[in-house]
């Protein structure tokens, strides 16, 4: 039976689709990749049985050496994945002894069918690997992926709400995020990690909007990093479309709130840096303390193997726009900065506010230098000092203005005396209605953060395109729409050489005090 489209299986119905749920298969694995074949054994599909796979999305592993693919399948029956260096293809076809992972596979029980998961596990680097996942006879399409050196200097690209859908048209708003990525990826071919800033769609549950997201190959190519934004809680699809290394999904980090749990509190180590993901959908009643807790078992535990450590979640807490003043953020910036500083925290990625900002160096919730200058392009870390960014919208589904810093909705969030249009905590604010996306390079003695254009005043751009928005370009489109490509900020940020590591804290903490 030859493969078939996922549009094709939907079209079965329900009925067919209850079927499917009769019986699960949960086959756990990671196998190492090279020392010998892991060659599973799988069971067919009964004859006549049409298989469809697809939404298949290459993920981030704990380590260098690994890569998670997640997908969905009609049938339970014997999911793996087929990895081989690519030189070993012939004319395209697998050869005979290929190293296979098994996959875990669970029932979807809100769209019918089975979604699945399997680890790849020692590769090496510098190598290109092409794969398939699926089933004897039914196999998807043959992908590839590239690894690098595993040590050593690296880039990442860094993304925020794409939120397909939000725009009211979901084929407009993948145009935008697949345009983005073709854009980022051809600028930045070798670029090792594709981070997240949440959510990825409008509606968790709408699988059209699901489609639209994963329908670029290059999330078969590059490994995405997921982040759960608000968007992508209320049902359980973000964790059937990511699976994610060292995933805490304890109560405590909840507090009992099932609409938040899709997705939890996670760490990975890539070479120089431990990255700390958080689900800061849950703040209230002890959450952030309980993820504070977690931030801080991670550091300790693995903080001293990394020489940076970047934490990653959705809600900006130096929101420049529409959330600047949201309770949820206020109560944040009380949470957190102090312990982000005293746990030696580089850097914060950020979404959630459709905009683009960058903060001076943050202390304990203070600006760490006073005399660090708007919009500077180099700084030099201190001790505790943090910087903060949020990400524009990567797709141009939805754009949020920047506010003016109003005191009277936070008394502690107000202008900076450098720069009085901008709130105090940001360095950089932007917001030109159009798509961007931001550059991490990891060196050996700093990070260097840059926020590029992947796009225009012009199509694909659907709030713009749809008329959500009446200016286009700087300057509340004073200026004409720079070139894709052109820089909007860029700050090279040279990191604390003090302490354990680069930012991290020495035994003697009493300079926090």
């Amino acid at each position: 039976m030859k493969y078939i489209q996922w549009k094709q299986f939907r079209a079965r119905g329900a009925a067919g689709r209850r079927l499917a749920l009769a019986a699960v298969a949960v086959v756990g694995v990671s196998t190492a990749f090279g020392g010998g074949l892991a060659t599973a054994a799988p069971s067919k599909p009964a004859d006549g049985e049409a298989v469809a796979v697809s939404r298949i999305v290459l993920g981030v592993g704990a380590k260098e050496n690994q890569r998670v693919l997640s997908w969905y399948s009609s049938t339970n029956a014997g999911q793996l994945v087929q990895v081989v260096p690519a030189s070993k293809l012939v004319k395209g076809q697998f050869p005979k002894n290929v190293t296979s992972f098994p996959a875990t596979v669970t029932a979807n029980a809100v769209n019918g069918g089975f979604n699945a998961h399997a680890t790849i596990d020692g590769l090496k680097q510098r190598q290109k690997y092409a794969y398939r996942v699926g089933n004897a006879g039914h196999w998807s399409p043959t992908y590839t992926f590239q690894t690098q050196d595993f040590k050593g200097d690296f880039s990442f690209l860094f993304f925020g709400d794409p939120q397909i859908g939000s725009s009211g048209d979901t084929a407009k708003d993948g145009a935008g995020w697949a345009d983005t990525l073709n854009v980022a990826l051809t600028a930045n071919p070798k670029a090792e990690l594709l981070v997240s800033g949440g959510d990825q769609v409008e509606s968790a549950n709408v699988e059209s909007q699901w489609d639209a997201f994963l329908g670029s190959d290059k999330l078969r190519q590059y490994p995405w990093a997921a982040t759960i934004g608000n968007h992508d809680v209320g049902g359980k699809a973000y964790e059937q479309h990511f699976w994610t290394p060292n995933t805490d999904r304890s109560t405590p980090y909840y507090n009992g709130d099932q609409a938040v749990r899709s997705g939890g509190d996670y760490w990975y180590l890539y070479k120089d840096v431990l990255f700390i993901d958080l689900n800061s959908n849950a703040y209230a009643n002890g959450s952030d303390a309980a993820h504070i807790g977690y931030v801080t078992n991670v550091v300790n535990t693995y903080g001293a193997k990394a020489k940076y450590t970047v934490l990653v979640y959705h809600h900006s807490i130096y929101s420049p726009a529409s959330h600047a003043n949201d309770g949820d953020n206020q109560l944040r910036r009380q949470d957190f900065p102090t312990a982000f500083s005293k746990l030696g925290v580089d850097l914060v990625l950020q979404g959630h506010d459709h905009s683009y900002s960058r903060s001076y160096q943050i202390k304990n919730g203070k600006k760490a230098n006073p005399a660090e200058q708007p919009g500077a392009t180099q700084v030099t870390q201190g001790p505790g000092g943090v910087v903060y960014v949020t990400a524009n919208s990567a797709s141009g589904s939805k754009y949020y203005d920047l506010t003016k810093p109003d005191v009277t909705k936070d008394p502690n969030y107000g202008p900076d005396p450098l720069n009085p249009k901008n709130h105090w905590a940001n360095s950089v604010e932007n917001q030109e209605h159009v798509r961007t996306y931001v550059r991490v390079q990891v060196k050996d003695d700093k990070l260097v953060v840059e926020n590029l254009r992947s796009g225009t005043c012009a199509a694909p751009n659907a709030a713009v395109e749809l008329g959500q928005e009446s200016w286009c370009g700087p300057d509340s489109g004073a200026t004409p729409a720079a070139p894709v490509g052109s820089i909007v900020d860029k700050v090279a940020i040279h990191t604390y050489q003090g302490g354990k590591g680069n930012n991290k804290v020495a035994a003697d903490t009493n300079w926090l005090r």
